[in-house]
């Protein structure tokens, strides 16, 4: 019966063994190498899905290990947040208490998958020992004014009873449990990351190894844009309507303003144009649209007239102002200018409403500016229809209008981001409490850092509330304080902060998790960070990723870092689908990983994760096919069992020089697929898909050159030592994607320290240029026998040692040789009857 690789008393031993491997001496910064996957949400078992992220990265550090690197990969939990409390909210049960199983539950996982990481630096976000330091970083940033408290219009998610940032907003519904997301006005605390726009936006372009649809997603959402800011009086009224826009050309052709319905002045411009009333139904209805619409290609064209007139400033016309749901706070000032003319929005929203606009070309294309337009002109031309600067080019128009507006006070120059403040407030109870204490008399004062951390009361009902507060605001324990400032009454803050700001920073905790005297340390981190590799899923582009980067250049700017970029090399893993769809708990269609490894064990997994197509791509996951890296693995296995006697010796006396063809055929292989397989791997390509498939073509040239050799019964020994070191570098190479296996061989070889202490392969660049060739051999059109051959035999030479093949001396005995087809480079097809 063929030898079958026995994993399961494999891979438990080698899991056991492995407890230390990568302990790291962050003392010793030389040759350092840190190597960090983005830590996960304990909020129930892992499945397939996740494997990808994890594999990809252990075996990178696997690799750079065997490299002689000095290796950090720590793990931990970003575990304060919605998904462990709505998991707990369901079970009945404290969110601390779920959140613990589940980190136990997934440690056992990750140990049976056999991805190593140093556990001596564990982290858990929702552990006093580290969200005291997210309070503290809070703190720092309200010393620096770059934390504020402020009303504003919110994302309520009705379900999850909370604030949402607008990037958890999708398509109008939260993103967490996919109910639609209505708006509230709550006090909130913000973080200041638009001070930090610029340089968000600069430093992206020294960011060279981050996938470029991360940088331009980045970019986007920062959305930058450099235009004029242009003052329109409300008439009856002393109030402005300031209105962004990159096109002042066209203002000659502005004929009407449209508002957002959260605009400061939208009740004051309804009760100018006395429709107050029936403004502030359309008002309670739009709030609601324009998050649905949001982020839908299409816009709406709901607009309600206020009744009320703005004085366009280049035309002394009054125009019509109407309060829109295409417009939106989030992008401007909330005020758009109506060009129906040159906007197809604008174009579509005079045509639906019953107020007569009128539709002013003031830029003409190629065809001239006569006649009705059928749709609108959005394209450069020649100004028309605009006083003293008709006929210029439009470009040169803006320049123009821009100087006559701002010499008139009525514009400016501004530049505007898409992106706004951070809002961190959360109405929930699982999430850092926010540490600051309002008192009557001295406003807003934060907790002295000695007296953190800011305790998460246990003893709460947790049950989110309807009303907008937090669970913690029914603890008068927490709530009743004294203000630090004056020792008079007063309450603490009762919100949470988003965790977004625990995930902000943990990569430097990493380095001292266990320092209780600070955050982090200065030296330690600035000789180890930025990270050298960091590797998670794409989703985090925007939110995770941008905050980061926001956290690490305010703690540069205070002097707390040394560098202002948190992670060097970006690669973000594609998406394991299944039925073409991403493979998620919420859609039900994960595949556990357990009953795979029960039955074929954690390399199988492994391999088959690793080699399901390329890493940054989204693949097809199929159950049946994990049974080809099963069977892999077990061809790898037979080959030591079988051979082990001859595998377990040392080299002999290898020459190269002394190869005969086929001895010469296979080194030449064994030193093309090192080069293949670590240019597969280098950093930023993680190509394990194909150096997999290098490596089972390795293992199939094995398999022929013990065919060819007999089995070694002849004493080859040249041949025997030319096996030996394939067979040791085929171990080598595939040691970081099947661990378990490779360890187990490189033991019975009779080597006492890990592979993973071992050197990487590297290739002798003498013996990679191909000089041979496996030449097959078929009789009457059937594969009979494969031989290696000189890229430059002749034909002839070529014939007489086909014919004297000794298997194909068996097929041809006794029989007339027809015709002889050969095929040069590739094949010779005898026929015979």
């Amino acid at each position: 019966m063929a030898e079958i690789f026995p994993f399961k008393d494999v891979e438990s031993k080698w899991q056991e063994r492995w407890k230390g491997l990568f302990s790291c001496d962050v003392d010793r910064s030389e040759n350092k190498y840190y190597c960090l996957m983005m830590f996960p949400y304990p909020s129930g078992n892992l499945h397939v899905g996740h494997g990808r992220n994890y594999f990809i990265g252990d075996a990178l550090a696997r690799i750079k290990m065997m490299e002689g690197a000095n290796v950090l990969a720590p793990m931990g939990w970003d575990s304060f947040g919605l998904p462990a409390e709505n998991a707990a909210l369901k079970k009945g049960i404290h969110p601390a208490e779920w959140t613990e199983s589940n980190i136990s539950n997934m440690k056992k996982q990750f140990h049976g998958w056999g991805v190593v990481y140093d556990w001596d630096r564990e982290v858990a976000s929702c552990k006093p020992d580290y969200y005291k330091w997210t309070q503290w970083l809070f703190l720092l940033l309200f010393k620096a004014g770059l934390a504020y408290r402020d009303e504003a219009s919110v994302n309520w998610c009705p379900s999850c009873k909370t604030v949402l940032a607008n990037e958890q907003v999708i398509s109008g519904e939260c993103e967490r449990c996919g109910s639609e997301v209505s708006m509230r006005k709550l006090k909130q605390w913000f973080f200041k990351i638009t001070e930090y726009a610029e340089r968000l936006l600069e430093d992206l372009d020294k960011l060279e190894d981050w996938p470029e649809r991360v940088l331009v997603m980045q970019r986007n959402w920062i959305g930058k844009s450099e235009g004029v800011e242009i003052g329109f009086h409300l008439v009856g009224s002393d109030e402005v309507l300031n209105c962004f826009t990159t096109r002042v050309d066209t203002i000659f052709g502005a004929t009407f303003i449209a508002i957002a319905v959260d605009h400061p002045l939208a009740l004051e411009v309804l009760r100018i144009g006395g429709r107050a009333e029936e403004g502030e139904v359309f008002i309670a209805e739009a709030r609601k649209l324009h998050i649905i619409e949001r982020e839908k290609a299409e816009f709406s064209k709901n607009g309600f007239y206020s009744g009320c007139s703005a004085v366009n400033p280049a035309t002394g016309e009054e125009i019509p102002v109407f309060l829109a749901s295409y417009v939106l706070m989030d992008y401007g000032t909330g005020v758009v200018m109506g060009v129906p003319a040159h906007d197809q929005r604008d174009f579509e929203f005079v045509k639906e409403t019953s107020v007569e606009i009128p539709v002013r070309q003031v830029v003409s294309g190629e065809s001239g500016g006569e006649g009705e337009l059928e749709e609108a002109y959005i394209g450069d031309g020649i100004m028309m229809n605009s006083g003293q600067f008709d006929g210029l080019d439009n470009r040169t128009g803006m320049e123009r209008i821009t100087d006559f507006l701002a010499e008139n006070d009525l514009a400016r120059r501004v530049v505007h981001y898409r992106l706004k403040d951070w809002l961190i407030s959360r109405q929930r109870y699982w999430g850092a409490p926010i540490p600051v204490i309002h008192c009557e008399g001295c406003g807003p004062v934060p907790v002295p850092e000695s007296e953190l951390p800011v305790l998460l009361p246990e003893g709460v009902d947790f049950m989110p509330r309807s009303d907008g507060k937090s669970p913690l605001a029914t603890s008068e324990e927490f709530v009743k304080t004294s203000c630090p400032a004056c020792g008079k009454p007063a309450e603490r803050d009762t919100d949470t902060m988003d965790t977004f700001v625990d995930s902000a920073w943990y990569f430097l905790r990493y380095l001292s998790p266990k320092n209780d005297g600070k955050a982090f340390e200065k030296e330690l981190v600035d000789k180890w960070l930025p990270v050298d590799q960091y590797i998670g899923g794409v989703e985090h582009a925007i939110l995770h990723l941008m905050y980061s980067r926001f956290i690490v250049k305010v703690l540069y700017d205070q002097d707390l870092l040394g560098f202002e970029e948190p992670f060097r090399r970006l690669f973000t893993q594609g998406m394991i689908c299944r039925d073409g769809v991403k493979m998620s708990k919420t859609v039900g269609n994960t595949v556990s990983p357990e009953p795979l490894i029960e039955r074929y064990g954690a390399d199988t997994v492994r391999m088959y994760t690793l080699f399901i197509g390329p890493p940054e791509k989204d693949a097809e996951w199929n159950d049946r096919a994990v049974e080809g890296a099963y069977r892999f693995i077990n061809r790898v296995w037979r080959l030591y069992k079988n051979y082990s006697e001859i595998l377990e010796e040392p080299v002999q006396s290898f020459n190269p020089k002394d190869l005969d063809v086929d001895q010469m055929g296979l080194y030449r292989h064994v030193n093309r697929t090192i080069a293949r397989v670590k240019n597969d791997l280098r950093e930023g390509a993680f190509h394990f898909n194909t150096a997999i498939s290098a490596l089972m073509e390795l293992t199939n040239e094995l398999y022929l050159f013990i065919d060819n050799n007999a089995g070694f019964k002849d004493g080859d020994e040249v041949s025997v030592d030319v096996f030996r070191i394939a067979f040791k570098n085929l171990i080598l190479l595939l040691s970081p994607m099947a661990p378990h296996l490779c360890e187990e061989i490189w033991s019975g070889l009779g080597n006492g320290e890990s592979i993973f202490k071992h050197g990487f392969p590297e290739a002798d660049p003498g013996y990679m240029i191909e000089d041979t060739y496996t030449h097959v051999i078929q009789v009457n059109g059937k594969l009979r026998s494969k031989i290696v051959l000189p890229v430059d035999i002749d034909e002839k030479d070529l014939g007489e040692i086909v014919l004297s093949d000794e298997k194909i001396k068996r097929y041809i005995e006794g029989k007339t040789v027809r015709k002889t087809i050969h095929v040069k480079g590739k094949l010779t097809n005898i026929v015979v009857g």
